[in-house]
């Protein structure tokens, strides 16, 4: 028995040392769906479950891994619960995002409303960024084979890397 929770225990570690890295473009299939790449589900921790929400500075939507947003929501829950800006704030994150179950094969759909946000109308542009998933359309970035080593580099410092 302590085997298993032993187990467990390094499971629940590398799931929050995982990062999100690299870029994959997928198709939206006819009922607008895409893919997670088994990489970042295997990341992830392989959730039931994530969360999408528009990004408030840029035309992307965030996809959240589970475990990212758990950590989020605990500290959520320290505050008072009926602290009226903090609830309507809440509201309005609740309202403009949405948790997304993965099907067996890892595909998700986001509602028409955040699609139309990012301009994702056929295929989608998955960035990873370390912490979540940025999701845009592609003609809104570089091309993928070109390296902005100016960009690189101020990200970097930026970051203290």
């Amino acid at each position: 028995m302590s085997k298993k929770v032993e187990s467990c225990a390094v499971k629940a570690e590398s799931i929050r040392s995982s990062v999100l890295v690299g870029r994959y473009d997928h198709a939206l299939d006819p009922k607008k769906r895409f893919t997670i790449p088994r990489e970042w589900r295997d990341a992830m921790g392989n959730p039931d479950y994530v969360y999408v929400m528009p990004d408030p500075s840029e035309k992307c939507l965030n996809l959240i891994p589970a475990v990212e947003m758990e950590t989020r929501l605990q500290k959520l829950r320290e505050k008072a619960l009926f602290d009226p800006q903090c609830n309507r704030a809440l509201q309005v994150i609740g309202a403009n995002s949405d948790q997304l179950t993965l099907d067996v094969q890892g595909r998700i759909r986001v509602r028409d409303k955040l699609l139309q946000f990012a301009n994702l109308t056929t295929t989608v542009a998955m960035v990873g960024s370390v912490r979540m998933i940025k999701l845009w359309d592609p003609s809104a970035l570089v091309p993928e084979d070109v390296i902005e080593q100016d960009e690189l580099a101020n990200a970097l410092k930026k970051v203290g890397f």
